[in-house]
């Protein structure tokens, strides 16, 4: 006897989950635990370590490196635990950057790419809406620390728990964060598509979740300050909006404008839209070039099968999504 009990019945019910909607209600729910491990992480580095005296003072949010390790270990857990959830139904995309590069290269389903995104989206918004309510005590407790006011444009750190901004350096241009984005995630796609390959090094024990969240933590390691890495549309975009229409943050959230004396940027917030989409492309396009074809050749050379290539989260190369 099946000893699970459906929260939606049984019988006719259950038709929709089998489909689309099944596969959306995995992506939302991917990318909600994406969000609360990944966001909260950074409230944990920013605004609860300190203020909970669990720091050298409430004002110093930083401990050298051992911050932004903390966050990049996060980060990267965060991602597996977000594809192990979602992977077996959706294939744990949680990512649009993702999920364009698949239907671009890997065949996956074009009417399904902007459905995948809204609940992508959808899911990132709701995780950062779980984060700001948990931490809500601590981020007012750090605007004060820091002498921050929300509304005057000026809480950039506690802000940054949301969303991402670029670094000083780069003086307001748009080309230096653009690039960085769309090669961190070109990294990543370069990543997940040697791990979802199954004629390459195919992790075996359903490991790929894990390999995944590593190849987040080098890019996060390699690449991350320029602009927080967000690699990740929807991780961006959802807690963006977010702290727009409840965190209070205003135009430092969107349209992303900030400017104090030595940093300033200006409508920032599609920076870390675009750059991670074509970035995607460009890095599964890089893989398939110089590994994929060459994968292909050695097999069509010895008459076995090329297989399809299967999303990360799956642990069983024959199952499709919808199936």
């Amino acid at each position: 006897m099946d000893d699970y009990k459906p929260f939606h019945g049984d019988g006719r019910n259950m038709g929709p989950l089998r489909g689309l909607w099944g596969e959306l209600s995995a992506e939302f729910f991917g990318t909600f635990v994406l969000i609360a491990l990944g966001d909260g992480v950074v409230a944990m580095a920013v605004a609860a370590l300190p203020g909970s005296g669990r720091s050298s003072a409430p004002n110093i949010i930083w401990q050298g490196v051992g911050g932004w390790t903390l966050i990049t270990f996060g980060w990267a857990f965060a991602v597996m635990v977000g594809v192990y959830v979602s992977g077996g139904i959706s294939g744990g995309h949680i990512n649009p950057a993702v999920t364009l590069a698949l239907a671009v290269r890997r065949r996956f389903p074009w009417n399904k790419v902007l459905p995948y995104w809204v609940a992508q989206v959808a899911g990132a918004f709701f995780g950062a809406g779980l984060v700001y309510w948990v931490y809500n005590s601590a981020i007012q407790a750090a605007n004060v620390a820091l002498k921050l006011t929300p509304k005057q444009g000026n809480a950039l750190a506690t802000y940054s728990i949301f969303a991402t901004f670029p670094a000083s350096y780069f003086h307001g241009t748009v080309g230096g964060p653009f690039v960085d984005e769309a090669v961190g995630t070109a990294l990543l796609l370069i990543g997940v598509f040697a791990v979802s390959d199954a004629r390459n090094l195919n992790p075996g024990s359903n490991l790929a979740p894990l390999i995944v969240g590593f190849i987040v933590f080098a890019v996060g390691t390699s690449f991350g300050a320029n602009t927080g890495y967000a690699i990740n549309p929807a991780r961006d975009f959802g807690p963006r909006l977010f702290a727009f229409l409840f965190g209070g943050f205003g135009k430092v959230a969107l349209p992303g404008t900030y400017n104090m004396p030595g940093f300033h940027f200006t409508n920032y917030f599609w920076i870390p839209i675009v750059g991670p989409l074509v970035g995607g492309i460009i890095g599964a396009a890089l893989y398939d070039f110089f590994i994929g074809d060459v994968l292909h050749a050695i097999k069509r050379g010895t008459g076995e099968t090329d297989e399809i290539a299967t999303p990360a989260g799956r642990g069983e190369p024959n199952i499709q999504p919808g199936q």
